[in-house]
C-alpha cells in the first residue's frame, strides 16, 4: 500500500515485538512543509510513532494543504479532498506499522489545524485527541455538523492574543463551538502573534503526556 502524502517519520528506536503504539499526525501550514512540526512533539518519539505529512499543493515556499477562496473560507472541494487524503493517510498508516488504531493523535498549526479539528468532527471516534494551534472551524463545517454531539472529543486548542493571520477571536470561537457540543477542551492564549511560543510548547507536553499515560 502506498502513502497517500509525503511524510517524515520518527519512531522508537527498539519496536517491541507484538507491541502497538500511539501514533501523532502531524499537519502543518501554509508554506511551510513536514520538517516544522516534529520539534515540538520529539521528546515522544520513544513513546509514539510520529508522522509529520507534507502538504499536496505547492505553495511557495513550502507546500499547502488546501487552497483558499478568501481569508478564513478553504475553497470546499480543495479541503474536503485533503481531508479525504488524511483519511486515507491514517488508513495506510494503521495497516503498514504496529500503529494503535485506538490511540491515534492529530496535531496541527494554522492549515493543519484547521484539517486536525475538522478531520475529529467528521470521522468522531477516530481520533484519540486533537492540538490544535492558531486555527479556526470553517464556515461550512460548522453548518454540516451544528447538530453533532462531541462528548467523546479531546482537544487542546492554542491562539496567539495578537495573530495577525488569523484572529483571535476565531480561535475562541472554535472554542465554544467544540464546548457547546460536548467536547472536552482545553484551551490556552498566549500574548503571541501567528507562531508558537516557548509556554505554547510547554503546554502542548503537559497534554500530551497526560493522554498518553
Amino acid at each position: 500500500m502506498q502513502a497517500p502524502l509525503y511524510f517524515n517519520l520518527m519512531k522508537p528506536k527498539t519496536i517491541e515485538t507484538d507491541k502497538k503504539y500511539p501514533a501523532i499526525f502531524l499537519l502543518h501550514g501554509m508554506g511551510s512543509n513536514e520538517l516544522d512540526l516534529p520539534p515540538l512533539v520529539q521528546a515522544f518519539n520513544e513513546k509514539m510513532f510520529i508522522f509529520s505529512l507534507r502538504g499536496p499543493i505547492v505553495q511557495p515556499p513550502g507546500y499547502a494543504f488546501f487552497t483558499m477562496e478568501d481569508l478564513g473560507q478553504p475553497n470546499e472541494n480543495s479541503f474536503k479532498q485533503t481531508i479525504k487524503m488524511v483519511d486515507d493517510f491514517i488508513l495506510f498508516a494503521t495497516k503498514t506499522y504496529p500503529i494503535d488504531e485506538y490511540n491515534l493523535f492529530l496535531m496541527g498549526f494554522s492549515q493543519g489545524a484547521i484539517l486536525s479539528m475538522t478531520y475529529a468532527i467528521i470521522h468522531l471516534g477516530k481520533i484519540k485527541g486533537v492540538l490544535a494551534l492558531s486555527g479556526y472551524i470553517p464556515a461550512f463545517i460548522k453548518a454540516e455538523y451544528k447538530n453533532t454531539e462531541l462528548a467523546h472529543l479531546n482537544l487542546f486548542i492554542s491562539h496567539g492574543e495578537d495573530d495577525p493571520v488569523l484572529p483571535f477571536s476565531w480561535g475562541v470561537a472554535s472554542k465554544e463551538f467544540l464546548q457547546e457540543r460536548g467536547a472536552n477542551v482545553t484551551f490556552k492564549s498566549y500574548q503571541a502573534g501567528h507562531w508558537v511560543t516557548q509556554e505554547n510548547f510547554e503546554d502542548i507536553q503537559v497534554w500530551l503526556k497526560d493522554r498518553l499515560q
